[in-house]
């Protein structure tokens, strides 16, 4: 195996970290390439396949800008934000291209297809431009753009899953891992591009995820997260007579069957779509975390139809008493959205009151930012000014913060079952770890002979409204 070493890459949406696995040996390929990720962690799985693809191309990675031969952005349009950032970067890269002729800059992802003439024609910040369905024509787009021709393939699939290709894992300690199960979304919630940008949800090969997961295991990996835009909504047929389709609570149990000691999470749920079977299939396994994402984006009936969600604040208010009684002390997360087209001060009342009643442990917030191409773009006036859309957002972070608080001060006292990632970050004295309810605690390494990758029970002693602070349980 090759030596490695770590380059870090962006995540807009969740403000996490993750590294990308850089060889260290110069002769074993010809040219080299610098990758950047933004966005969601579907961006993260997708920048693993293209590292994947590219090294089968003769490309090694590098995390040195300077020495790379290829410069890429997997992009993200989800809000406005995540676009400028982007923006500036290929700027700065292209200040790179004065210097040096022959680099290349390329665009992969979902602003690549939003945005390819745009960048390509208008703008000249780019040589090539990818979709996320087009991945596999990387190295032919190579050669065109080193021909001095601009390359395009923003081409979307039905059936493209990547299902063949071994990611090379973009993960900070060797411990967790994603793994795709599926790509693009049929939910035409008004305020998102996905469904324009990553296309129609097709489900990947229920045994090529198994299989990919078993290698992880057998590699030291200790945790996997199932990834997809909507994963309750699995469904893999082989077409064969006689042969049982694979839903997700199928799949869930197959891959925690692996071993007892591979940990499964899973990312996101759409509250219409998951399942009993899914939930009871969670308190079957102690592998499977009891931690749910289930994005709410309003608690408002009338902005959630106007964002066509397909539920009311009631039927989701009862989804969350549904979590609760089947898998109490369940992790729930959600994202939240305020400002959206004629909201009310009344609409974002509604919002903080459901907050309040599913007792969030913590959220995603932002501010509704309009995308270009999306329905509510096309239906509504985005007529909520800026300052109040601020104001709003503050208050719904705040709340979230006492929230998250009361959650984690709920844990004091209380032994969980971790598993170690690696250093804190704050001190290389002590360990992090999250809890089966993805809650972030650290430890003192202080008398414990433990190393990353175990499993150690673990008291809460103290907490902050975003960590958990414990102690060592020699006894579990």
């Amino acid at each position: 195996m090759l030596d490695v070493l770590p380059h870090k890459i962006h995540d807009e949406s969740r403000q996490g970290e993750a590294y990308a696995p850089f060889v260290n040996d110069p002769s074993v390929y010809r040219k080299k390439f610098y990758i950047e990720s933004y966005g969601c962690q579907m961006n993260f799985s997708d920048s693993e396949i293209v590292a994947s693809i590219l090294n089968g191309a003769g490309f090694g990675a590098t995390r040195n800008v300077e020495e790379a031969d290829l410069l890429l952005l997997n992009t993200c349009s989800i809000r406005e934000k995540a676009e400028q950032t982007v923006r500036n970067r290929l700027t700065a890269f292209r200040k790179a291209k004065e210097s040096r002729p022959g680099l290349l800059v390329g665009m992969l992802g979902c602003m690549a297809e939003r945005l390819k003439s745009k960048l390509l024609e208008e703008e000249k910040l780019v040589d090539m431009v990818v979709g996320p369905d087009a991945y596999r024509s990387l190295p032919a787009l190579i050669e065109e753009a080193e021909g001095g021709q601009k390359a395009v393939n923003v081409l979307l699939s039905r059936e493209e899953t990547y299902a063949d290709i071994s990611p090379v894992r973009l993960d900070s300690n060797g411990i967790t891992a994603f793994v795709s199960i599926m790509r693009g979304c049929n939910n035409m919630c008004t305020f998102c591009v996905v469904p324009f940008t990553r296309g129609r949800e097709r489900s990947r090969d229920a045994d090529s995820i198994i299989a990919e997961c078993t290698d992880l295991f057998n590699r030291g990996y200790k945790e996997v997260t199932l990834l997809g835009q909507n994963v309750d909504s699995y469904f893999f047929a082989t077409g064969n007579a006689g042969e049982q389709a694979v839903t997700f609570a199928m799949l869930l149990e197959k891959v925690a069957d692996i071993s007892p000691l591979l940990r499964v999470r899973f990312s996101t749920s759409h509250p219409k779509d998951i399942t009993d079977d899914v939930l009871h299939v969670m308190v079957r396994y102690d592998n499977i975390c009891k931690y749910i994402h289930l994005p709410v984006q309003s608690g408002s009936t009338r902005i959630l139809q106007l964002m066509n969600r397909t539920y009311t604040r009631e039927w989701y208010m009862a989804k969350i008493d549904r979590i609760r009684e089947i898998i109490p002390g369940c992790g729930i997360s959600s994202d939240i959205i305020a400002g959206f087209c004629t909201e009310t001060e009344e609409d974002h009342k509604d919002t903080l009151s459901l907050m309040e009643y599913s007792g969030y442990d913590m959220s995603y917030m932002f501010f509704y930012s309009e995308r270009p191409g999306t329905l509510a773009q096309r239906r509504y006036t985005d007529d909520i000014p800026e300052e109040v859309k601020k104001r709003r957002l503050q208050e719904i972070v705040s709340l979230q913060n006492e929230l998250s608080r009361q959650s984690n001060e709920k844990d004091t006292g209380r032994t969980f079952e971790v598993l170690i990632e690696g250093d804190s970050k704050k001190s290389t004295e002590d360990w992090m770890g999250r809890t089966s309810q993805n809650k972030v605690i650290v430890f003192s390494k202080k008398d414990h002979p433990f190393s990353k990758g175990d499993y150690v029970h673990v008291r809460v002693t103290d907490c902050t409204k975003a960590t958990l602070l414990g102690e060592v349980v020699m006894n579990g």
